[in-house]
């Protein structure tokens, strides 16, 4: 397998998150030969380990001589990655991503690495606040990819859930909410982990535990702070909800859909009429998905691993 790959190989598409590394041999017309991956994220390393940590993940892909172009995004770039690659400000142009790449220093002479910047917003832009994008811009960029010209708005549902106004191309502001990892500090850090689990929408009554705490939270996010309690009161007091598990899951569907609502209280303005593209995996664009279905709102979704290929790939046809 790997001398078929050796020899299709045209290059190496990767995204380097905070926990993760995932890489993809690319072939010349934009085709996957083979996935990997690793937990060697930007947390695990100090900039010498990069290298190191690339060749684990992609050298048996590589030829006994010659150089491959390698595209990386996310925080590999970071400050405190492989090596910076500061961010473009908005208005960006998608297309123009590889303007703003760096070439990290490296020994194997098989590689030719290129690090992707990030997207920045500067306070009083466009009426928004300071804000940062490392990696979902490439996400963005395939979007641009598979549909050129695009305009609209656009989430990317995640860890920290990015909203972005693209006009013909071109990004012009975006907005960051931290709602993934409110949830997690919530379910794992609070009084509730004592109430909650994490579930699957297709459980029993889950899915319908969600668009209610959705729907609430976006009417009266006010009453925010006072519904996390409840949770937890609902748990030591609510007979109706089922035992154990169950229960648990139950309340942990809710807590979900409060968190969802809360965000997209604070895009109420913006979805008035718009319809929004969603990037992401398919657990996440579902979810949201039927967050915004349960407030009105249209919705289509794209899988989040080709949007970051298309992406890549765009950057290195322009490079």
């Amino acid at each position: 397998m790997n001398d078929e790959v050796r020899k299709r190989l045209a290059w190496v598409a990767v995204d380097w998150g905070s926990s993760h590394l995932r890489a993809w041999a690319m072939d010349a017309q934009g085709g996957v030969l083979v996935r990997a991956g690793s937990d060697k994220g930007m947390l695990a390393l100090a900039p010498e380990d990069y290298e190191p940590a690339l060749l684990e993940a992609i050298g048996d892909w590589l030829p006994a001589s010659g150089r491959v172009p390698v595209w990386v995004c996310g925080m590999a770039g970071a400050r405190q990655g492989w090596r910076e690659a500061a961010y473009l400000p908005v208005p960006a142009p998608l297309n123009d991503l590889a303007r703003g790449a760096v070439v990290p220093t490296v020994r194997d002479p098989r590689l030719a690495v290129r690090l992707l910047p990030g997207l920045c917003q500067h306070a009083n832009e466009a009426g928004r606040g300071f804000d940062v994008m490392r990696g979902e811009e490439t996400q963005l960029a395939g979007l641009v990819a598979l549909e050129p010209g695009f305009s609209g708005l656009v989430c990317l549902p995640g860890t920290h859930a990015k909203w972005a106004w693209l006009d013909e191309g071109s990004v012009v502001r975006f907005a960051t909410a931290l709602t993934g990892e409110l949830y997690a500090l919530l379910a794992s850090q609070s009084v509730l982990k004592y109430s909650v689990d994490d579930a699957e929408l297709a459980e029993p009554g889950c899915r319908e535990a969600f668009v209610a705490a959705v729907r609430e939270a976006a009417t009266e996010p006010g009453r925010f702070s006072q519904w996390l309690f409840a949770l937890r009161a609902a748990d030591l007091l609510d007979d109706s909800l089922p035992r154990g598990q169950a229960r648990h899951a139950r309340l942990g569907a809710r807590l979900s859909g409060l968190a969802i609502g809360l965000e997209l209280a604070g895009m109420r303005h913006d979805l008035s009429d718009a319809s929004v593209t969603l990037i992401g995996s398919e657990a996440l664009n579902t979810r949201y998905g039927l967050a915004l279905e349960a407030l009105g709102h249209d919705s289509r979704r794209l899988d989040g691993e080709a949007a970051v290929l298309a992406g890549l790939g765009l950057a290195q046809a322009g490079s």
